[in-house]
């Protein structure tokens, strides 16, 4: 089975990492797929640039077996809708399960995604939640609910027995933190360290992103290159 974890990461940080891992290994997924979007349409734009953002994720990602980056939102460019994505993959991978993660947040807004219908017939939902939490379908649409109930299992192995088509929850470690507070951190010149990894707070300062140029106590803070690197080269992505 293949997980795909789509989202900006505006930083990358470890309530991303965190539950990506979790849920791989909770459900025996063969491969977990990170995705950054080029250019999301149903949020504000990201205020770093593609590739900068996918640099932080291979940095965040390093060689940790048991996620992988998949930048194909990034090569295809324009606005980075999952049911296009779905479908390039659902191309590739014939028959073989695959699982969209979604945070409760994203999956009660299902139905004003584009083309939102044809994605349960792509892939099986996996709705990440905290520990203990209860899933309340009440705050959702008619139509979404009436998707829930016919959709949704307790058993992952009913996941491995067909491509896709259901619906399940997950728990995940919880982790309370968003890439708005880190931004809003890091503009203040405080430090966001222990809230994502230090090979992406590192690029943050090296680049100047999220405003650190402009912050005083943080600036004075010596960051130091690979040997033989450029520091201040542009990010880009190589296609």
């Amino acid at each position: 089975m293949i997980g795909i974890f789509g989202g900006t990461f505006d930083p990358v940080h470890f309530g991303h990492l965190r539950p990506a891992l979790d849920v791989k290994q909770a459900l025996g997924l063969d491969e977990m797929r990170m995705i950054p979007s080029f250019k999301p349409p149903h949020r504000i734009q990201p205020v770093a640039n593609p590739g900068q953002r996918l640099t932080m994720l291979r940095a965040a990602v390093g060689d940790e077996p048991d996620l992988q980056i998949d930048n194909c939102e990034m090569l295809r460019e324009g606005e980075s809708f999952m049911v296009d994505t779905l479908t390039c993959l659902r191309d590739e991978s014939g028959d073989e399960p695959v699982c969209l993660v979604l945070g409760v947040d994203a999956f009660l807004k299902l139905d004003e995604w584009h083309r939102w219908r044809e994605i349960p017939e792509l892939v099986h939902i996996v709705v990440t939640h905290r520990p203990g939490w209860q899933l309340d379908m009440n705050a959702a649409s008619p139509e979404l609910q009436a998707l829930w109930r016919e959709r949704q299992v307790t058993d992952s192995a009913a996941l491995a027995a067909r491509p896709a088509g259901r619906i399940i929850l997950q728990a995940v470690t919880s982790l309370e933190i968003s890439a708005t507070q880190i931004r809003a951190l890091v503009a203040a010149g405080k430090s966001p360290r222990y809230l994502l990894p230090d090979k992406v707070w590192n690029l943050i300062r090296m680049h100047g992103l999220y405003g650190f140029a402009a912050t005083n106590n943080l600036s004075k803070t010596r960051v130091k290159a690979k040997p033989g690197k450029n520091r201040n080269r542009t990010l880009r992505i190589n296609k």
